[in-house]
């Protein structure tokens, strides 16, 4: 009999505290919601229904500008074998090839080297992969 009693209890316990959670008024619900809602949104470009306005690109980016983003970390260090900016020597084979080759270079990486896709910035562009390959070739010959 104890514990049939035990049992009821916990079911009436269960059964007050499910019903006092439904009924939240308005009021309450809009303050948890504003307490638990995500810190940011997730936009995509084109997506009118976000709220975000998202900047519009300006152009495309310096040779410069891209190598400051996505080679810098290699091509200043010699990082897997890459060739450091201003040093004629190291360039010297590299730029026997032609410039083309030094572009599909970048734009395509080089199997076997550690010079991945576009050096990593998946969202620069060929052009804009260009104009790092030529900032590069300029302060190295």
């Amino acid at each position: 009999m104890i514990k049939s009693l035990k049992i009821w209890l916990t079911l009436a316990a269960v059964a007050v505290t499910s019903t006092s959670a439904l009924a939240v008024s308005d009021k309450k619900r809009a303050e948890i919601e504003e307490r638990i809602k995500p810190v940011g949104e997730v936009c995509l470009q084109g997506d009118s229904t976000c709220g975000v306005v998202m900047a519009a690109s300006s152009g495309p980016r310096s040779g410069e500008d891209v190598y400051n983003t996505a080679c810098l970390a290699c091509h200043s260090t010699g990082a897997g074998g890459a060739p450091i900016l201003g040093d004629a020597a190291a360039w010297a084979d590299r730029i026997a090839k032609g410039v083309d080759a030094l572009y599909d270079s970048g734009i395509n990486g080089l199997a076997g080297t550690g010079m991945i896709a576009k050096g990593g910035c998946m969202n620069c562009s060929d052009e804009e992969v260009h104009a790092a390959v030529d900032f590069m070739l300029g302060a190295s010959q």
